[in-house]
């Protein structure tokens, strides 16, 4: 089987820990990326959970853009954001 080379960018500091990984793992990021390959390929789908992120979808841009016309317009109210440990 003839071989050939895939170049793909990524964040520096994530390849890093790809490397850091793969190490403890006992692979090298060509072995486990071509284990990702051919695990698509053999499932047919990838093989983890791919989710758009609901903050984007067109309903929420939809109220947070009237929200934001209405704080503009000196309507409204601003609330503090407040994080919640899940």
């Amino acid at each position: 089987m003839a071989k050939t080379t895939v170049s793909i960018k990524m964040d520096s500091d994530d390849k890093k820990a790809f490397e850091e990984f793969c190490d403890r793992a006992g692979l090298n990021i060509s072995v486990a990326i071509n284990m990702y390959v051919k695990n698509v390929l053999y499932k047919g789908k990838i093989p983890f959970e791919v989710e758009a992120d609901p903050f984007y979808n067109p309903k929420n841009q939809r109220v947070l853009q009237e929200s934001i016309k209405q704080l503009n317009e000196g309507k409204g109210k601003l609330h503090d954001i407040i994080e919640v440990d899940e």
